[in-house]
């Protein structure tokens, strides 16, 4: 029986699987989000004063730069670029990490510290399903 869900998909062929499209879109999400915490920032430069200007610049500079690169891994796995699953996994551990932290200690966030780290489990299961897998191979390597 097959799995409707999962079947493969090639972006050559235009059919991505729901897997592929549900992926994407949790990827695109977070750099949505990547992008709101980036205007929350620079709206704090110029609303709040900070303890350490520099400090605030740089964090702010950081965010702007981990936007950018979600905005280039989303597209590229939209695109099936093979290095884009590789970032994907990579930025789902460094979320699941700053959710763990914000779990913790005793300005806890519980709540912040789920809506980062659901998606992030979630993201990490899809990626290694078989059609998203197969999705960003190089065409060369598909199976048949």
């Amino acid at each position: 029986m097959s799995n409707r869900f999962d079947t493969v998909s090639s972006p050559e062929s235009g059919k991505r699987t729901r897997a592929v499209l549900l992926t994407a879109a949790l990827i695109g999400l977070e750099a949505v989000a990547l992008v709101v915490v980036v205007g929350t920032l620079v709206m704090d430069l110029f609303t709040l004063r900070p303890d350490s200007y520099p400090s605030a610049i740089a964090l702010t500079v950081l965010a702007a730069l981990a936007a950018i690169w979600m905005i280039a891994v989303t597209v590229a796995f939209w695109r099936g670029q093979p290095w884009s699953r590789a970032a994907a996994v990579t930025w789902q551990v460094l979320q699941g990490a700053v959710a763990i932290g914000v779990f913790q200690g005793i300005f806890a966030q519980p709540a912040i510290g789920w809506a980062l780290l659901a998606p992030a489990v979630a993201v990490i299961i899809l990626l290694m399903t078989r059609s998203v897998v197969d999705h960003s191979r190089r065409p060369e390597q598909t199976s048949s």
